[in-house]
């Protein structure tokens, strides 16, 4: 634990120490702070990986009008990387995801109990293409140097096995600990010129890796035929813009299925005070305002 993180004034960080305790993830705490990103093994089993492949793989294939056969796909079909975004509605197994216990113990430790989720998004990889330089999400308007309380964080799961070859996520271990993005020849991953700290994430179907947000990574280009699904859950803390509108628009059906779910309608936005209406703020809300860094 960093001194910057340890001083809450409340028990929210009580609280999510006792839930890492009760889950296991003692070690994986370590390895956030640090290496600045972490592997949680058999998350997802194996229903819940096939049900969020297929949902992926059939939008995908509405949105190329053709169908994709993930086990053969070739540099003469299309290259690189297609996305699938605004999953979370598209299934329930994407609920499920989202609540799943041991990645979310681990996020609000990186973002506090308030965090939002900022989006669900898929990077159906192809052969080819361009490798995914080296960045850190903090780059998307978050000015240097960065803090190192993490902003956002990211969970990103294998939904296909993940090998370098097989187009990985890559990380560079330790560099959260630089509070910057990764300059060009830092952020090179083409083979020749590759920054030789990335390290390749292998990963079976079902694990994830969660990381700070500061932390450098990309993905290597895919040199064996098919396709490498992943699922990029990713969260922010509750002041920051979410990528995806889940404040303004969540379906009437899943608000009333999920009434009762505090944890995940606060994850949704639907406790964020700010963002009121000509009707003026909600003041109930800003009683449950964050106060802390684990809040």
């Amino acid at each position: 634990m960093s001194a910057a993180q340890s001083n809450t004034g409340d028990h929210a960080f009580d609280r999510t120490m006792v839930e890492v305790g009760e889950l296991g993830l003692e070690a994986n705490v370590a390895e956030l702070d640090n290496l600045g990103h972490t592997v949680v093994k058999g998350v997802l089993d194996e229903s819940q990986v096939a049900r969020a492949r297929e949902t992926i793989v059939n939008l995908m294939e509405k949105k190329l009008g053709r169908e994709i056969d993930i086990g053969r796909e070739n540099t003469s079909d299309f290259q690189g990387v297609n996305l699938a975004s605004y999953l979370l509605f598209s299934n329930p197994v994407f609920e499920e995801v989202v609540q799943a216990a041991r990645p979310l113990a681990l996020i609000y430790y990186l973002l506090g109990r308030s965090a939002l989720l900022s989006s669900m998004t898929c990077h159906f990889k192809a052969p080819a293409g361009q490798p995914l330089p080296l960045h850190s999400d903090n780059g998307n308007g978050i000015p240097a140097p960065y803090s190192m309380v993490s902003q956002v964080a990211n969970v990103n799961y294998a939904l296909t096995e993940y090998s370098e070859e097989r187009g990985s996520l890559a990380i560079v271990p330790g560099s959260h600990r630089l509070c910057r993005s990764p300059n060009t020849t830092e952020a090179d991953l083409r083979e020749q010129t590759r920054n030789p700290a990335a390290v390749s994430m292998n990963l079976s179907p079902g694990d994830c890796v969660v990381w700070h947000g500061n932390t450098w990574h990309g993905s290597f280009v895919r040199q064996v035929p098919g396709i490498r699904i992943n699922l990029a859950v990713y969260f922010c803390r509750q002041y920051i813009v979410t990528q995806e509108r889940f404040n303004e628009y969540v379906p009437n059906e899943f608000l009333e299925r999920h009434a009762n779910n505090t944890r995940l309608l606060t994850l949704l936005g639907q406790k964020q005070a700010y963002g009121w209406g000509a009707g003026g703020p909600d003041w109930s809300k800003f009683a449950r305002m964050p106060r802390g860094l684990f809040d």
